[in-house]
């Protein structure tokens, strides 16, 4: 059940991190996955800074969606240097 709810709130903050960084060229389907992926990389990094998002909904809501920004961010990066 754990996965299941970690994958939707990482579909909804992928979702978010491409509305509001106005990330093109990946599409909905890209942006959820990079969304999944950024749910991992914002838990790393708020876990970095000391903070916690165990056990609450929109923490970790935050977090996936700020981890899935700055992962869109860097493969934009990416896909200006090629």
């Amino acid at each position: 059940m754990d996965l299941i709810y970690f994958l939707i709130i990482g579909a909804i903050a992928g979702y978010l991190a491409g509305h509001l960084t106005k990330a093109r060229g990946f599409g909905i389907l890209g942006n959820t996955v990079v969304g999944i992926l950024g749910a991992i990389v914002g838990g790393f990094l708020i876990g970095l800074l000391g903070f916690s998002t165990s056990g609450r909904t929109l923490p970790r809501l935050v977090t996936a969606t700020l981890g899935a920004m700055v992962l869109l961010y860097v493969l934009q990066q990416i896909a200006r240097k090629r």
